[in-house]
């Protein structure tokens, strides 16, 4: 994981500690399903609010024709209905520009608070930011924008930089999305706790899935270890899990691997939104996830009849492939938001490895054919005889010369 600076260490370091249950949860729920805490997959090096704007176009959007990933939508469907994305994390500040209004505000909910809230309290930015990148809308001075900043956003704080959520919470979150409508949800959070399908939070993510809901989570930012293992929600079945690719198309360092990865996409250098006012910089695989969901939103918008399986195929198949098939690293590969959208003149099925090349064949020698005549074969042997006989009458002559001069020389000296 990417290193902490002062200020943020110990606050984001807080959030792995295991502190309190769920509201409502009763002391033998607790016992039976533990309350696992859950982390933010984000390196929290940035400050808000921001005087300044980020003026450029952030690296992860330069790589993207806008116009033809907008041809169609920027989030909304053929009847003008915006696609409903579920951000499940540490709330959504509605005070930033770019933010107040994309938020379905009604529908959000805070798991954090005792007394309740509409989700739109951020004390820590990691659900702004992530939020930002899913649907930011586009604002003079700043080149930054969210991938479908037509979609609306159901905010549901869950989290906390006190370590106030947990696996419990999540399951509730995720059911407060199901019943408030989402079609896309996004968790940029995570535990290495080896969580069962009939866990809460296994059951809830499955109850998303049945609902046809794209459920989007990032994979975790312990890379570095080199070990392969399976972080949850993203691991259960059903969920897209999304790991960081750098600028090169390649896996960052920080990226979790693991069997379970789909899919890959940018999480270094990440602009965004903030609490309060502006933009800043951020790394991790929790920005990694909303960019897939902002791509999940702009299908769902354009394929209403596409179920949310076929969705999830859809970004699989047209990423960028580092290998024929999939690997532990990006998974499927690294996501082409314009070629998913482009490329989509078909129902998409599950992906499958590139066919490689042919297999080799053992070389086979030519088989050679005499095409002589007879009558050529009689002369090329009637050649070769008179040549024979013209090369022993030369070499009898030369002798005969030869033993002449011989002789000669011998009555001379005589």
């Amino acid at each position: 994981m990417p290193p902490y600076r002062d200020a943020r260490r110990a606050l984001l370091a807080a959030a792995f500690a295991l502190t309190l249950t769920a509201a409502g949860a009763t002391a033998a729920t607790v016992a039976q399903h533990p309350p696992y805490a859950l982390r933010l997959d984000g390196a929290g090096e940035c400050t808000f609010p921001m005087k300044k704007q980020i003026a450029d176009r952030p690296w992860a959007l330069q790589r993207l024709l806008l116009d033809e990933l907008w041809a169609q939508t920027k989030g909304k469907d053929k009847n003008g209905a915006s696609v409903r994305v579920a951000v499940i994390d540490t709330g959504v500040d509605r005070a930033n520009p770019q933010l107040s209004g994309a938020l379905d505000v009604g529908a959000g909910k805070d798991f954090v608070d005792p007394k309740g809230g509409d989700g739109t309290t951020d004390t820590v930015g990691h659900g702004t930011k992530v939020a930002g990148l899913i649907a930011a809308r586009p604002q003079e001075g700043t080149g930054f924008v969210g991938l479908a900043p037509d979609a609306t956003l159901i905010p549901i704080r869950q989290n906390d930089g006190q370590g106030k959520g947990n696996a419990l919470s999540l399951s509730q979150a995720i059911d407060h999305a199901v019943a408030k409508g989402a079609q896309v949800i996004n968790i940029s959070q995570d535990t290495d706790v080896q969580l069962s399908a009939d866990s809460e939070l296994g059951k809830s993510v499955q109850k998303a899935v049945a609902a046809n809901i794209v459920v989007v989570a990032s994979a975790g930012n312990d890379g570095m270890s080199g070990q392969k293992r399976k972080t949850y929600p993203a691991a259960f079945p059903g969920v897209l899990a999304v790991g960081a690719s750098d600028r090169n198309n390649e896996r960052a360092a920080f990226s979790q691997p693991g069997d379970f990865i789909g899919v890959a996409a940018p999480g270094v250098d990440m602009v965004s939104t903030v609490p309060g006012f502006g933009q800043c910089i951020d790394n991790g695989t929790s920005f990694s996830a909303p960019y897939v969901a902002g791509l999940a939103a702009l299908l769902r918008a354009e394929h209403g009849d596409w179920s949310a399986q076929q969705i999830v195929w859809q970004i699989q198949n047209t990423a960028e492939r580092a290998v024929n098939g999939r690997d532990d690293y990006v998974g499927w590969g690294v996501v082409d938001p314009v070629r998913a959208i482009s490329q989509d003149q078909e129902a998409p099925k599950a992906p499958v490895p590139d066919p490689g090349p042919p297999p080799a064949t053992a070389p086979q020698a030519a088989p050679l054919q005499l095409t002589e005549t007879a009558q050529e074969r009689q002369e090329r042997y009637g050649t070769y005889a008179l040549g024979i006989g013209a090369v022993l009458i030369a070499v009898i002559a030369g002798t005969a010369t030869v033993v002449r001069d011989a002789r000669s020389r011998r009555r001379r000296l005589q």
